[in-house]
């Protein structure tokens, strides 16, 4: 490239530098302008938007100003309205209040009228009252001049003659209710029992202390005797007995108040006398082996009569408690029949009277248990009985009827009433018990004395067997009233102080005989 072409280049460079730079300042010229008339138009605008923001607003105001000053008004009348209204009800309470008091002070006024009517009538009555009182005290100083009697000896008259109405009210009260109660009770009680009698039917024979053992011959009593006496000694000993050889043919008598004993050695006999060898070693043997099978025996009497009662659940050592009664006696009375009889007798009852028969059957198997071991425990056996059938677990309701059924404690249940019925059933009808003589007239002699500790009783006399007593009373100190309260009186100290079976009648006799002779 030669030196023209490149002056022409940077001289057109250069135009191009200059018409650019010229056309820029012209270009913002021109921008300038145009802001500037922009900016203009924008601030009049503004200004004609200020002025039509302050002609609304100013126009809001008014209205507003307008709005609130109807509001103030309309509130004003409302709370005038309200406080008129209210400043009405005000004067209707007023006149009602002052209505009210002239109504009380009219009831004031009235009632102080009727208070001094009052005082004046009270007035009269104390003065009718004062003449009363002396005519009253004229009346009976006319009466104690006519009769004969002070003020304290009428009084003590009218007592002793109302004492008499009301003693003779009482009695017949007493009578009528007891006699009602009585017919009831003892019509119930008569069919119930006669039931239970009917459906258990038992025969007892009278237990003795003696057992008999056969012998094939009397040769067999000497071998019994042994050398110098050796064999009844070492059987004697080892059982507890007492054995009577006697001129009896061909039996031995054994003797002992241990019915276990007695039996024990009844079967060792027996076994010696059928094997025929009799020596000390083989007692002991035989002894030792009757032993056992008495005490199978008295499990075996314990089962059977719990499946005869039909009662389960009986703790094993009960059981065989129960099995031991088979060998105690009773007044000649074999206990565990007698158990039995009172379990059966209980069922029948409770079935009739609504309650459960088996507790009543087990409660009549358990009453007499204590007399398993009474030999063996210190205590009566209805203590010892109660306290083995707590320790194995029997209920409360067993217990109680076992404890109350000799009368201990005050039966408080109808099984304990039932028990204590079937009991005396038991052990009172003819032939079950055997007392002997001197008891016998003891027990009618404590009898009679009881009865005649009482004043106005002329004598007593036991009957029946004690099952009755007749009391003849002194007609002149006990009438007919007096005679039924003394009735009741010597039944309480009779039923507090003796102990009988069953129950005893207390029939009183008072007559009056009058005696003259015509001459």
């Amino acid at each position: 490239m030669d030196v023209i072409s490149i002056s022409l280049l940077i001289a057109a460079i250069g135009a191009a530098v200059v018409f650019g730079a010229g056309g820029f300042f012209v270009g913002n010229f021109y921008r300038k302008k145009s802001t500037e008339n922009t900016i203009g138009s924008a601030h009049q605008e503004a200004n004609r938007i200020l002025d039509e923001a302050n002609k609304s607003a100013e126009a809001a105001k008014k209205e507003a100003i307008l709005q609130g000053k109807e509001d103030v008004q309309k509130l004003r009348e409302s709370a005038e309205r309200d406080l008129n209204d209210r400043r009405r009800e005000v004067q209707r309470q007023e006149r009602r209040m002052v209505q009210k008091e002239e109504t009380l002070d009219r009831k004031i006024e009235n009632l102080e009228k009727k208070e001094e009517t009052l005082s004046r009538k009270i007035q009269k009555a104390d003065d009718r009252l004062q003449e009363v009182d002396a005519l009253k005290a004229d009346q009976m100083a006319a009466l104690q001049t006519i009769s004969g009697f002070t003020a304290e000896q009428a009084k003590t008259y009218l007592l002793q003659k109302l004492e008499d109405e009301l003693t003779h009210e009482k009695a017949a009260k007493i009578l009528e209710v007891e006699q009602h109660t009585q017919d009831e009770a003892d019509n119930m009680a008569r069919e119930i029992i006669a039931q239970a009698i009917q459906r258990c039917a038992a025969d007892h024979a009278a237990e003795a202390t003696i057992s008999v053992v056969q012998l094939p011959n009397d040769e067999m009593k000497g071998r019994i005797i042994g050398r110098e006496g050796r064999n009844i000694r070492a059987i004697e000993t080892l059982t507890g007995v007492d054995l009577i050889i006697d001129d009896t043919p061909e039996a031995i008598t054994i003797s002992s108040f241990e019915p276990v004993r007695r039996e024990i050695a009844r079967v060792a006999l027996e076994k010696l006398v059928a094997d025929g060898r009799i020596h000390p070693t083989r007692i002991e043997e035989m002894i030792e082996k009757a032993r056992r099978e008495v005490e199978a025996t008295i499990k075996q009497e314990g089962e059977r009569a719990v499946i005869e009662v039909g009662i389960h659940g009986l703790h094993p050592e009960l059981v065989k408690l129960i099995g031991r009664l088979r060998y105690r006696t009773s007044y000649g009375q074999n206990v565990l029949n007698h158990s039995i009889e009172v379990a059966h007798l209980c069922g029948i009852m409770a079935s009739e009277l609504g309650i459960d028969p088996v507790s009543a059957r087990r409660a009549g198997l358990l009453h007499d248990i204590g007399k398993a071991l009474d030999h063996e425990v210190e205590g009566s056996h209805v203590a010892i009985g109660v306290e083995v059938a707590r320790k194995y677990k029997e209920s409360e309701a067993i217990l109680h009827a076992m404890e109350a059924h000799h009368g201990d404690v005050e039966p408080k249940t109808v099984l304990a009433c039932i028990v204590q019925a079937a009991d005396a059933i038991s052990a009172a009808r003819p032939g079950a018990r055997r007392e002997n003589l001197e008891n016998y007239i003891k027990r009618l002699e404590k009898l009679e004395e009881t009865a005649s500790s009482f004043d106005g009783v002329a004598g007593c006399y036991a009957i029946q067997a004690g099952r009755e007593i007749r009391v003849m009373v002194n007609p002149e100190i006990i009438d007919d009233d007096k005679m039924v309260l003394l009735a009741r009186d010597i039944c309480k100290k009779i039923e507090s102080d003796l102990v009988y079976p069953g129950q005893i009648k207390v029939n009183m006799v008072r007559e009056s005989r009058a005696v003259d002779y015509a001459k």
